[in-house]
Formats: structure tokens, C-alpha cells, sequence
């Protein structure tokens, strides 16, 4: 394994359990909670590297239209599926406006 560029696999898996953990930490602890907000980074940075490293053959971003949310987001879907997961989590699009390039939303958008 490449450290500076982990596989698909392993980066789905880590995105999918952080995603887990940061649900249980705003419950627990409260959406603001210092654990709660670091584990919503980790995600985050997560999933540009794996749309860094991966898209948009095999992982792109699309708007999903059908969240329960206030925000609007992405959903990071993968091109094929990986164990069980058919996709990378949800990236709220105000922040794949602070971490990406619009070179790289261009690239990695489909609409």
C-alpha cells in the first residue's frame, strides 16, 4: 500500500466508518462538540482525497436532490461498487467550494 495514495477500497472504508463515528459523536455529545467536528473534518478531507486520487473514474460527484437536509450536498458516488457501498457518503457542497478547485468540481461534477 502506497501511503500517499491509499486504494479505493481502503478510502471508502475509512470515509464510511468516520461518517458512522461522526453521526454517533453529534448525537452523543452534541453536533458542535469538539469530537463531533473533528470527525466531520476527517470525512471531509477523506473524501478529497479520494475524489483527488480517483475521480471521475471511479468516484464523481452529484448533487442529491432528494436529502432531508438544509444544505445542499454531494453525494460521492462510486462508479462501481465497492464491498456493499455504492457510495462515499454525503459532502455538503459549500464545503467541496473551500477544498476543491473549480478546475477539480468541474472534473469531478456530473450533472
Amino acid at each position: 500500500m502506497d501511503f500517499f495514495k491509499p486504494s479505493l477500497e481502503q478510502l471508502v472504508t475509512e470515509i464510511v466508518a468516520v461518517n458512522h463515528a461522526w453521526k454517533e459523536a453529534k448525537q452523543l455529545f452534541g453536533q458542535n462538540s469538539n469530537l463531533a467536528i473533528s470527525l466531520r473534518e476527517i470525512k471531509s478531507n477523506l473524501q478529497v482525497r479520494l475524489l483527488r486520487n480517483y475521480a471521475p473514474e471511479k468516484v464523481y460527484l452529484m448533487e442529491d436532490k432528494e436529502a432531508d437536509t438544509e444544505e445542499s450536498l454531494y453525494g460521492l458516488l462510486l462508479v462501481n461498487p465497492i464491498k456493499s457501498y455504492k457510495d462515499a457518503a454525503h459532502l455538503p457542497i459549500r464545503v467541496a467550494i473551500e477544498k476543491l478547485s473549480i478546475q477539480e468540481r468541474e472534473k469531478f461534477v456530473k450533472f
